[in-house]
């Protein structure tokens, strides 16, 4: 990236360590690094042309999610906590990701981006 000028990093955290909870202590710490990670490459990087943005995403309905976490009771929660009461699919998160790698976000660096139907 740096030889050719321009380029973008998209790191992926979560919106976990946002929200208190428990058992998630080292997951959560994982996640704000990502964070912190991003914002010092967004400046170590900024002069190569290279942006760098980290991507939040709350509760997505994939697969895995479905089959360990998925219950009526964590849905319930979910959707009482989000502002916009529906799903949110891979396509979601896929579609902000590929606005962030493509030229369209060209002056977009040193981001947060939570996409968590307005959970936080």
């Amino acid at each position: 990236m740096k030889a050719i000028g321009s380029g973008s990093i998209i790191n992926m955290s979560s919106i976990s360590w946002m929200i208190p909870g428990r058992q998630l202590s080292v997951y959560n710490t994982a996640k704000a690094a990502i964070v912190g990670m991003t914002r010092s490459l967004a400046h170590d990087l900024g002069e190569a042309g290279i942006r760098v943005n980290s991507v939040l995403p709350g509760a997505i309905l994939t697969e895995r999610q479905r089959k360990l976490w998925m219950s009526q009771e964590y849905e319930r929660e979910v959707l009482n906590r989000q502002c916009i009461k529906r799903h949110l699919l891979p396509d979601d998160v896929a579609r902000l990701v590929l606005f962030l790698a493509a030229d369209d976000s060209e002056a977009i660096t040193n981001q947060s981006h939570i996409i968590d139907g307005g959970w936080i």
